[in-house]
């Protein structure tokens, strides 16, 4: 042992530095599930800047010392606070803000989201189905991105107002009407933040002939 200890030092070295490196610093996010369409597809696999909010000890949730602020718009993987899972959705509300939704629209500190489009596609279901569904563009404190609709989807399309307690976060996916996010899972506390995500780094279609979608990898997430 201690031969190949001595042998093969640089190369345990490197295993060693690579591995706290993705444990503390960066990591990549495959997408799972339909919750963040169409920002996110099922098949990509993002890029997480762990370092981006906090910097933890590796293998846990405790902060040694806060890095950056999260902002509204980031698009954030965290763990879920029901069960454990880490998910990826869009951050929406911070400590203090006021939320609402009211048959979809948006609403933060009094302040009405604005929408344009839509415009009319056919989005895959989980089950292997289709249902039609709009895409819109949602302008909102200072950021704007695409979120979808499922009109045919029983959905929560009302919450609120509720104000968002010190040291939690709103969350919700662009899906809006296919996330299991902050309306059902409830605040998220700031230690089970793990990463900023932004960027896809490689992208494959699991849900039909398994082909690389090439035009995705490296684009940056909105």
């Amino acid at each position: 042992m201690k031969y190949f200890l001595k042998q093969n030092r640089g190369f345990i070295a490197f295993l060693v530095c690579f591995g706290f490196f993705r444990l503390a610093v960066a990591d990549w996010n495959p997408i799972p599930t339909g919750s963040m369409r169409p920002t996110l597809l099922e098949g990509d696999v993002v890029l997480v800047n762990r370092i981006a909010y906090d910097f933890k000890l590796p293998l846990s949730d405790v902060s040694l010392f806060d890095i950056g602020k999260p902002e509204r718009g980031d698009v954030i993987t965290f763990t879920s606070p029901v069960d454990g899972v880490r998910l990826i959705k869009r951050l929406i509300a911070l400590p203090g803000d006021v939320v609402q939704l009211r048959n979809e629209v948006l609403t933060i500190n009094g302040v009405v989201a604005q929408y344009s489009g839509p415009d009319a596609v056919t989005e895959p279901l989980d089950n292997g189905a289709t249902t039609s569904a709009l895409h819109i563009r949602e302008r909102m404190a200072g950021n704007e991105r695409t979120v979808q609709f499922l009109p045919e989807i029983g959905a929560r399309r009302d919450f609120g107002p509720i104000v968002v307690p010190t040291g939690n976060y709103f969350f919700l996916g662009d899906n809006r009407d296919n996330s299991a996010d902050s309306r059902y899972i409830g605040f998220v506390p700031r230690h089970l933040l793990i990463g900023k995500a932004h960027h896809i780094v490689v992208s494959a279609a699991i849900k039909g002939d398994w082909l690389p979608r090439f035009e995705r990898i490296g684009q940056r997430i909105e």
